[in-house]
């Protein structure tokens, strides 16, 4: 017997009110339908239905069953629907949100890439230093730097970033500090988008606090922040991936690294719904394993 297309007889069934009616929708046989629903009863050793050539009721066994029938069936068109999603060539118009660094430095290459194999497609990338709502701002997919216990988004993990602590050499040796009380005096820079402009999130002694910085230069622009940085205006906190480059060509050193903060998730992020477009699930697909890759290189 084949099990999903019995269930699906018995919900026609129920919802036709009556075996003729649902054979007629079915376009199959009465005595087919009838046999469907004997198979079905039998296989369960319960009666779902009772019948007379008059009317039909369901037994207490029927109406439990028809609900959890209806929960198989639905789950199973879904999944079918998702898998073509996947195999749909996506189309149309798809909106995309990040941090401003985030999305300049690591997410718009993957997008230019994205459209390039998907010549139908048409993106709009928005990179914003605040949080959105995704729903009312009409975002089909963001990237979220934080965690998300309560959220109502679907979140794909794709690594995780670090706050660190970090000045121009000549800074360094001029102005050396050896634990996160000495940010009370040494000059530092604080990008607003970040962190607060007066104190930083740090770990001592394993506790995580909000250190008090001596902030000389404040801004809500991260390449103005780099730059202060990197001249050896101050310190400054940056997120790993913004400064990568600058550590890697020994143009910003860090410090205190035992002092700073856990490690930050970073997640490709979507509104829930039943069934996800193609446009979502193909750019989900394709820039995950990407950005794991690319976010595998930085904070090292």
């Amino acid at each position: 017997m084949d099990k999903l297309k019995a269930m699906s007889a018995f919900v026609r069934i129920v919802e036709a009110g009556s075996i003729t009616a649902a054979a007629d929708a079915m376009e199959v046989s009465q005595p087919s339908m009838v046999r469907l629903l004997a198979a079905l009863e039998s296989e369960l050793g319960v009666r779902l239905i009772n019948r007379t050539t008059r009317r039909m009721a369901l037994t207490d066994e029927g109406r439990e069953y028809v609900e959890r029938c209806r929960l198989v069936l639905s789950a199973v068109d879904e999944t079918e629907a998702s898998l073509r999603a996947r195999r749909a060539e996506p189309r149309g118009r798809l909106r995309v949100t990040s941090s401003v660094t985030f999305g300049r430095s690591l997410l718009a290459p993957l997008v230019v890439e994205f459209m390039i194999a998907h010549p139908q497609l048409r993106v709009e990338l928005v990179l914003l230093d605040r949080v959105i709502d995704l729903v009312e701002e009409g975002i089909d997919v963001g990237v979220r730097l934080a965690q998300l216990p309560d959220s109502t988004l679907v979140a794909v993990p794709v690594g995780e970033t670090r706050r660190m602590v970090l000045g121009a050499p000549a800074l360094v040796r001029s102005h050396r500090v050896s634990d996160v009380a000495a940010l009370r005096t040494a000059p530092c820079v604080s990008f607003s988008g970040l962190v607060g402009t007066n104190d930083w999130p740090m770990v001592v002694n394993g506790k995580s606090v909000r250190v008090p910085v001596h902030t000389v230069f404040t801004t809500n622009q991260i390449d103005a922040a780099l730059l202060a940085c990197l001249r050896g205006l101050g310190y400054a906190q940056f997120f790993d991936y913004q400064a990568q480059e600058y550590l890697c060509a020994g143009k910003l050193k860090p410090v205190l690294a035992e002092n700073w903060p856990s490690p930050t998730p970073i997640q490709v992020v979507y509104p829930q719904a039943r069934l996800v477009s193609a446009n979502v699930r193909s750019f989900v697909d394709f820039v995950r394993p990407r950005l794991h890759r690319a976010l595998s290189g930085t904070g090292k």
